[in-house]
């Protein structure tokens, strides 16, 4: 948990936090965690719409507020199994919404940059993990919410089978499709979070229990729709034809249509009135208090009549049957998570349509109560993040995360630290993304190094014995590309090893020592960015 609060600062009013916990009351939990429990030591957030005593659950909305006395359970089981809970995170208004950009508590970037949209409903969530700011976090899913973010920020998410974490203690969206959902860097970590994590709770009527053998990789039959919207992405296009690659070529073609037809029934049909089940009254009661785009969908659930609600039950029951068919065929469904990304601006331009787009290969999972979970796929040519989502049967989670990881591990990689021009946001950032790079997390070096402004413009980091920490990032890039990179860097940078604070070595940007001398030294600012937002406010 080191510096957790200090990365926090420095990444100043960001949009990821709604509220935090005392930083005194961190240490000393973090201090009395017992050895040896599962999750020992690892920092995590929870998405706002998700109870924690003594914390105000907003669900993004200032005057829905309370103040839980009772933790919901499946974040109860993560601080018993040794997590450090830091604060609870933004998120799309009453979970309505994968854009990150529904929120009077701001609207998170990627950590991608450019005016990217960070993905919803779980934003902040999402953003916390994937800049390094928490080792794990808890989203919710409902339509998408727990892959769609970590699409956008190149980070895994599980989307659990409904159920199978408690949904006690959540501020519903869409009650009986509601799921709570996992970010990771990792899958390793994403599958070790969900095995402490699931269990049934007292009194939650929506908990299940199921098992599904554990099926190798090797075995699985793969399916995929090579056919797909991809709203004129020819980049994502590109990346998703390059990712089926990744399965061999035993990739068998599958019509997705009566998956799609149910999803429309989420926002389309009426579903849309089942989040009125819950929060029509505050909406009826209190409608200035919700945000005009959220109030617009959620009053869309006025026009449907009971009538209409039982057609939809019926249509799906249909669509599920021919799902269960499906797997007749195929053990695991490949889609894109998302067929293209936006920014802000374009988001703000078409809020509704192209949150509807953004839905288009998530939506139906939990009507048609599947498994998924969302692993990087590199990036497109002008930098966007990719991604890819697997499908599979309720339960079979285990399945789906072992083929991920395989997946995350096909490539020889390796983790570089970044000091200054590279780092996340930074203008040679795209020279380790266009490589299918992806951001691990920040962290420190050693207190060994002094940082220097060199005449080029550029930090140097420089071995030093009187120096201090210097903030870094971590990035992990597959190791073919790692000469190409090198080949790019003017002396006096090259490539070494550098100590970080627990005492761990990686390979890093690093200044010969001759250079220093024609530069300012810069190590009292702690680090790059801190250096350059000084700099800024002298001026």
């Amino acid at each position: 948990m080191n510096d957790v609060f200090q990365r926090i600062r420095d990444r100043g009013d960001d949009g990821v936090w709604i509220s935090t916990v005392g930083e005194a009351d961190l240490r000393a939990r973090a201090a009395a965690v017992p050895a040896g429990l599962p999750l020992a030591g690892l920092t995590f957030a929870v998405k706002d719409n998700i109870d924690v005593a003594g914390m105000p659950t907003t669900a993004a909305c200032p005057d829905f507020a309370y103040v839980p006395d009772r933790t919901a359970p499946v974040v109860q089981r993560l601080l018993d199994a040794g997590a450090l809970l830091v604060g609870k995170t933004n998120l799309d208004q009453f979970a309505t919404g994968l854009t990150g950009a529904r929120s009077p508590y701001g609207s998170p970037e990627s950590v991608f940059g450019g005016g990217l949209i960070s993905g919803g409903s779980s934003s902040g969530s999402a953003v916390a993990v994937a800049a390094g700011l928490v080792d794990f976090s808890l989203g919710t899913d409902t339509a998408g919410s727990g892959r769609v973010p970590a699409a956008l920020n190149g980070i895994v998410g599980i989307k659990p089978t409904r159920g199978l974490l408690s949904t006690a203690g959540v501020v519903p969206a869409c009650r009986s499709l509601d799921c709570v959902s996992i970010f990771a860097p990792d899958v390793a970590r994403a599958a070790a979070v969900l095995r402490v994590a699931k269990g049934l709770a007292a009194g939650d009527a929506w908990g299940r229990t199921g098992s599904s053998p554990l099926r190798s990789p090797a075995e699985l039959r793969i399916g995929a729709a090579r056919s797909l919207d991809f709203f004129g992405d020819a980049g994502q296009e590109k990346a998703f034809a390059a990712g089926l690659d990744r399965f061999g070529g035993d990739v068998r073609v599958v019509d997705i249509e009566p998956l799609l037809e149910a999803g429309d029934l989420l926002y389309r049909g009426p579903w849309v009135a089942e989040r009125l089940a819950d929060l029509g009254d505050f909406l009826g009661a209190h409608p200035d208090s919700v945000l005009p785009v959220t109030r617009q969908v959620l009053e869309t659930g006025l026009r449907f009549t009971a009538a209409d609600a039982w057609r939809g039950v019926h249509r799906l029951q249909e669509l599920k049957a021919w799902t269960d068919r499906l797997w007749e065929s195929i053990d695991v469904l490949v889609l894109p998570t998302i067929g293209t990304t936006y920014t802000h601006e374009e988001i703000a331009a078409d809020p509704i349509g192209r949150n509807l787009n953004l839905g288009r290969y998530t939506q139906f999972a939990n009507l048609l109560d599947l498994a998924a979970v969302t692993v990087p796929n590199g990036f497109t040519e002008d930098g966007r993040p990719a991604s890819l989502t697997l499908f599979g049967p309720a339960f079979s989670d285990d399945t789906l995360a072992l083929l991920a990881g395989s997946l995350t591990e096909q490539d020889d990689l390796m983790t570089i630290a970044v000091v200054g021009l590279h780092l996340s946001g930074e203008p040679r950032n795209a020279e380790l993304t266009d490589r299918r790079a992806t951001l691990i997390g920040a962290a420190r070096t050693a207190p060994c190094y002094r940082l220097y402004s060199l005449p080029s413009g550029a930090p140097g980091l420089v071995r030093d014995t009187t120096g201090a920490s210097i903030d870094i990032e971590l990035w992990q890039l597959p190791a073919a590309t790692v000469g190409s990179l090198l080949a790019g860097i003017p002396a006096p940078l090259s490539l070494g090893r550098i100590v970080l604070a627990d005492g761990s070595e990686v390979t890093g940007f690093l200044c010969e020592a001759y250079a220093a001398a024609a530069g300012q030294d810069i190590t009292a600012s702690g680090g790059w960015r801190a250096h350059r937002s000084s700099e800024r406010q002298d001026t």
